[in-house]
């Protein structure tokens, strides 16, 4: 029960994503210039429409006769132009987590590089170089090619402040497979009995990450980085796991249980299921790049009362 598995896993593109804390690629999806732009336009009209409100606001007390000074009236102007183009998008990803009027509406939101939201001086730097990628003529080209440019769709604000900008609604790929885990056979028993009922959402998507890229991993990193993912994951369970138990193969079991507990794969258990278990399309799948690679020798099984590192 101690051994590794072996996953087979389809790759149809390059990956890109947030690494955890814990080491896992998370996959997400960058906006690109066509949502961006969207985004950018929708927050300039709202600016645009700021603007015009005060322009009105100022000619209404014109009206009434209220004499005021021509020097008033300008700094007053440029203090609140400068206040709506920088302050309106630095105030608002502060305080909405990473999101404008606009960005809300297009359905994006910008995070650090490691997933966690934005803080002020995260929105500071992007809001002032907002006014070189947005602004600067000609008005937003240079924010286009740098987008187009680089790898994780960035404007030069992306690039200095650290952060990224997600697409939190996405069209539904319908090239995207559904994939099932299996406990190793022998452990079926083992992980019906499993208790992931405290396990949450974002907690198995770790697990699952890791899973699904486990094959890519040296020997050593596989079961190292696989032991700080169970203790954590068992812990919250509950559960003592048996000291001869991989842990790669405990959150194996782990996973199929919790996937079975929230719909499962048709079919459920599966007879047919590989013997070193692990992640199986739930639709065929063409095979990229010839025959897996064989299994990796087995570990060495962890003490007693945890999983422990190598070495």
């Amino acid at each position: 029960m101690g051994r590794s598995t072996d996953y087979r896993v389809a790759v149809t593109q390059p990956t890109r994503g947030i690494v955890t804390p814990e080491a896992v690629l998370l996959e997400f999806q960058t906006a690109t210039v066509p949502t961006r732009l969207l985004g950018f336009t929708l927050d300039v009209l709202i600016q645009l429409g700021a603007l015009t409100v005060v322009l009105l606001v100022f000619g209404a007390v014109g009206a009434t006769g209220v004499s005021i000074p021509e020097s008033v009236v300008i700094v007053f102007i440029t203090v609140m132009f400068f206040l709506i183009l920088l302050g309106y998008p630095i105030i608002m990803e502060t305080v909405w987590n990473g999101r404008t009027l606009g960005m809300a509406a297009a359905g994006l939101r910008a995070v650090t590089k490691e997933g966690a939201p934005i803080r002020f001086r995260h929105a500071a730097i992007r809001g002032a170089l907002g006014l070189i990628d947005f602004w600067l003529i000609p008005v937003g080209v240079i924010a286009t090619i740098v987008i187009l440019l680089t790898r994780d769709n960035q404007r030069l604000g992306d690039l200095a402040a650290g952060t990224l900008v997600l697409r939190e609604r996405t069209p539904i790929d319908r090239t995207a497979q559904a994939m099932a885990f299996y406990p190793p056979r022998g452990l079926e028993s083992y992980a019906a009995r499993l208790d992931v009922t405290t396990l949450n959402p974002e907690q198995y998507g770790v697990v699952r990450s890791y899973l699904l890229r486990v094959s890519s991993l040296t020997n050593e990193a596989r079961w190292s980085l696989g032991a700080r993912l169970a203790n954590p994951v068992a812990t919250a369970m509950g559960h003592t796991p048996p000291a001869n138990l991989a842990p790669e193969t405990f959150l194996v079991c782990v996973a199929a249980a919790y996937q079975l507990r929230h719909g499962g794969p048709p079919g459920g258990w599966p007879g047919q299921a590989p013997p070193g278990g692990g992640a199986v399309p739930t639709a065929p799948a063409m095979p990229i790049g010839g025959p897996p690679p064989p299994p990796p020798p087995s570990p060495t099984p962890p003490p007693a009362g945890g999983f422990a590192p190598p070495g």
